[in-house]
C-alpha cells in the first residue's frame, strides 16, 4: 500500500468507527527514515482525534479503541502510531 493510500484508509476507518468532530491524520514517516520499521516500508503516523463518544472513556480506553480499528495494519503498514485525543466540543 502506498503512503497516500494508507492515510486514506486510516482516516476512513476512524471516521466510520468514531464519527469524530475533529480528525487529523499525518504521515510523519519522513522524520523517521532509517528507523527499523521504515526499512520494510511501514510508516509512522500521527492521529489527532476528538469524538463525542470519547467523553465517557479514559485516555487509555480511547487509545485502545483507535489501535483496535487499525490492528490489522500494524506492523505491516503502520510501524508507529502517535495518538492525541482532543476535546470534542
Amino acid at each position: 500500500m502506498q503512503p497516500a493510500e494508507r492515510l486514506q484508509v486510516i482516516e476512513a476507518r476512524l471516521q466510520k468507527a468514531f464519527n469524530p468532530v475533529f480528525l487529523e491524520v499525518r504521515d510523519d514517516s519522513a522524520q523517521h527514515v532509517g528507523h527499523a520499521g521504515s526499512a520494510g516500508g511501514a510508516g509512522h503516523y500521527a492521529v489527532i482525534i476528538g469524538a463525542p463518544g470519547f467523553k465517557a472513556l479514559s485516555r487509555m480506553a480511547v487509545h485502545r479503541a483507535v489501535y483496535a480499528e487499525l490492528a490489522d495494519l500494524i506492523p505491516g503498514e503502520i510501524h508507529a502510531l502517535q495518538i492525541r485525543v482532543v476535546s470534542a466540543k
